[in-house]
Formats: structure tokens, sequence, C-alpha cells
């Protein structure tokens, strides 16, 4: 099963935050569909809409994956399903 997700990314700039957000997803099986990022002030934010395959790897496996990078980069890393993303964020 296919589950597309928003993955957000947000804390002090570093090298090396990519690099590894994208070698976690790659090792899950996780697809990036697309990315947007930008630095204010020294602040990194990065948006991703993502596929999870969750028959290689179940999408909380993939949650607990980006925690283990987010703590690893002093990051704040957040996974969530694209359909509770949307109701969370309607108007």
């Amino acid at each position: 099963m296919k589950t597309r997700a928003i993955l957000s990314v947000l804390g002090e700039d570093r090298v090396g935050i990519v690099a590894a957000v994208a070698t976690a997803l790659a090792e899950t099986g996780t697809n990036i569909e697309d990315i947007r990022q930008t630095i204010i002030s020294s602040v990194f934010s990065m948006t991703m809409l993502v596929t999870v395959d969750e028959d290689r790897t179940p999408f909380e496996d993939v949650q607990a994956r980006l925690a283990e990078v987010a703590e690893t980069i002093g990051m704040q890393i957040t996974l969530q399903r694209e359909d509770v993303f949307r109701f969370m964020h309607r108007v």
C-alpha cells in the first residue's frame, strides 16, 4: 500500500540536513515527490510530499526512523499522512 504524507523539518541551519533526511527516506523505501526549503535568518525549514511504501516499511517505522534522524541532527521532523494533514489544516 502506498501512503502519501507530508514531512516537515525545522531547526537551526547546518550542513547535511537534506542528506540525512533523504538517506533515511531511501532506506525505508519512501519516495520524495516534491520538496520545498527555505532559510530565514539561519532557521532552516523544509516541507516534502512523500510516498511511503507500506508494503516495504510500515508508516510508523518510517516515523521512528525519522525521529532517530531528528535527534541525531538536532532538528524537529514531523511526518503526517496527507489526509490527516489536510484535515488538520482545513479553514
